[in-house]
């Protein structure tokens, strides 16, 4: 093959050179591309989430205002101030017990993953069954092993 396989004066070597590092620049932007992508996500999620926790801590410091709220507005009704704050409670203790038996039925549906069990149970069976079968890298006839015994031996003339 000639030199000038291209029309530029580039060996084919050259060009496969030239292809590779531009493959390798290729590669290595992509992966800038996706770090620059992931930071910003990142970013993004951060954000978000301390959000999300501070509207979590707002509306833990709403709970007790709400309460009071209702507390005086069934007071305000002609109910007395503490039966009016009783039935605040009773109203939260209500709803405690309805999440409760939500979040206990939801629990109570929740299997244990029969299938991979039963998968890794399969897997765990043929493996024990697999025995290993070492094959030798070099005939037995081709060199001799090496011993203490057998490196004296033949040192002392084996052949006789």
């Amino acid at each position: 093959m000639s030199p000038d396989h291209n029309g530029d004066g580039r060996s084919l070597g050259q060009l496969f050179a030239s292809a590779t590092a531009d493959l390798s620049a290729l590669v290595h932007d992509e992966i800038a591309l996706a770090k620059a992508e992931l930071r910003q996500d990142a970013k993004r999620a951060a954000v978000g989430s301390g959000a999300f926790v501070a509207a979590l801590a707002l509306a833990v410091f709403a709970v007790p205002m709400f309460s009071f709220a209702c507390a005086y507005g069934i007071h305000a009704l002609g109910v007395t101030l503490g039966w009016s704050f009783a039935i605040v409670c009773g109203a939260y203790v209500f709803l405690a017990v309805v999440v409760g038996m939500v979040g206990y039925t939801r629990f109570k549906k929740v299997k244990k993953p029969e299938r991979s069990i039963a998968s890794a149970r399969q897997t765990a069976a043929v493996l024990q069954k697999a025995k290993p079968h070492p094959r030798e890298l070099e005939p037995k006839d081709s060199r001799p092993a090496v011993t203490a015994s057998s490196s004296t031996a033949s040192g002392t003339g084996s052949g006789s």
